[in-house]
């Protein structure tokens, strides 16, 4: 099924903030209200709980949107370790469980959709349905690459940014605009949630300005996104409906999706009571989230899944 319409002004609808106890670490989270039980946002591999800006503004009030920092990104601590899959699930259980939220359809993208299958798989009673949002199941990887060589060869500007100072925001703005992650037809898929984004990610570390992800807990992270077999399990010890959500192009337009036809297949094949499918046209792996038709279209989705999902 195609879903891609529904498109209008961008704003930034200002979200609750807070902060809440991990496991053995305290997040910051984002939480735009609503009505009804939350749904619960986890954000990918080297972004923040502000990548969700978009879909909050489009659930307009009409779905609650938690939203948390995990460990290493964004407000949250950044300790030494541990990091993997099962850390942030057990991270993001925790924080539901503080704040009083669940059994709850939980949503990630990228990176976080292999958090919510780890959390559905190991605290089922707080999971009433997982969204993969162009993620879930990892590439192979190429013969004789270790996992940080491709971590590089894929995101190479985006892992490189860790490691560099900003003399300003909008040096960092300026950036991101000369990659072509937002492009999108001919135009440039930017504006007020980009920025409300990118302006979060961006933080004052001993007097300068560098992103705020730690880089050897995304590294720690990719290397454990990597065991397919390990993805697999979890997907088929899965009991709540699963829906995937991919972008018709992956990190930039016209290139391959981050999901292939072959990686979707193989989650077919694991989630035994069926999957529902979507792709969103005119999307990349960032305006899926981050721009319009992404946001507003995953937002509807969000709100008839969670109805199908009886929460």
């Amino acid at each position: 099924m195609t879903a891609g319409e529904g498109i209008g002004a961008a704003r930034v609808v200002t979200e609750d903030q807070g902060r809440v106890t991990g496991d053995g670490v305290e997040l910051a989270y984002g939480f735009w209200p609503g009505r009804g039980m939350p749904i619960v946002a986890v954000h990918a591999l080297t972004t923040s709980y502000k990548s969700f800006v978009g879909i909050g503004e489009r659930l307009a009030g009409r779905r609650p949107l938690f939203a948390p920092d995990l460990r290493g990104r964004g407000d949250s601590d950044k300790p030494a370790g541990p990091y993997g899959m099962a850390v942030h699930a057990t991270d993001v259980a925790a924080a539901m469980r503080a704040i009083g939220i669940g059994p709850a359809v939980v949503v990630g993208h990228s990176m976080g959709a292999y958090v919510a299958t780890a959390l559905a798989s190991a605290e089922p009673e707080l999971v009433a349905g997982v969204v993969l949002l162009d993620g879930g199941h990892p590439p192979d990887l190429p013969s004789g690459v270790d996992p940080d060589t491709h971590l590089d060869q894929i995101l190479g500007p985006v892992i490189g940014r860790l490691r560099r100072d900003f003399a300003s925001l909008e040096e960092y703005l300026d950036s991101w605009r000369r990659l072509p992650t937002f492009a999108v037809r001919g135009r440039l898929a930017w504006g007020p949630w980009v920025e409300s984004y990118l302006a979060y990610d961006l933080g004052r570390e001993d007097g300068v300005l560098r992103p705020k992800a730690a880089e050897a807990g995304v590294r720690a992270d990719f290397a454990d996104m990597g065991d397919r077999a390990q993805a697999e399990r979890r997907l088929r010890a899965v009991k709540a409906p699963i829906m995937a959500v991919r972008a018709e192009w992956g990190l930039a337009q016209d290139e391959p999706p981050v999901l292939s036809e072959e990686a979707v297949e193989r989650i077919r094949r694991c989630c035994t009571a069926g999957l529902v499918e979507h792709v969103v046209v005119d999307t990349t792996h960032y305006t899926i989230a981050l721009a319009d038709p992404g946001a507003s279209t995953v937002a509807e989705l969000l709100v008839d899944f969670a109805a199908h999902c009886g929460v």
